[in-house]
């Protein structure tokens, strides 16, 4: 079963523009990774950057959070976070179509 997760990046004030870029280079890095499905960036009203992953299973998901792309994105974001990323595993609840329904 795919794994969906969300991470909610709180930019200090004034940084957003070097979150985004410190965040564009592990997203590509990060698309190469076996069981990427989804991983995707989005400016949320409040000013954090949400971003929403989708995993082929947990154990590539737990291997993604050990792996070298996330260590370097961590060391790139540092000093430019207003409080630490939050993230968040979901579990579906299908409804609906199967393609509208769940992602």
């Amino acid at each position: 079963m795919s794994i969906v997760v969300t991470a909610a990046f709180t930019p200090r004030e004034g940084t957003f523009d070097q979150v985004v870029a410190a965040l564009s280079p592990a997203i590509a890095e990060v698309h190469e990774e076996p069981g990427c499905q989804l991983y995707a960036i989005h400016e949320a009203p409040n000013g954090q950057i949400l971003m929403i992953e989708k995993w082929e299973s947990a154990e590539l998901l737990d291997a993604h959070g050990d792996g070298d792309p996330v260590k370097r994105l961590n060391a790139s974001l540092e000093g430019l976070l207003a409080e630490p990323v939050e993230v968040t595993r979901l579990a579906p609840i299908p409804a609906g179509t199967a393609h509208q329904g769940a992602l």
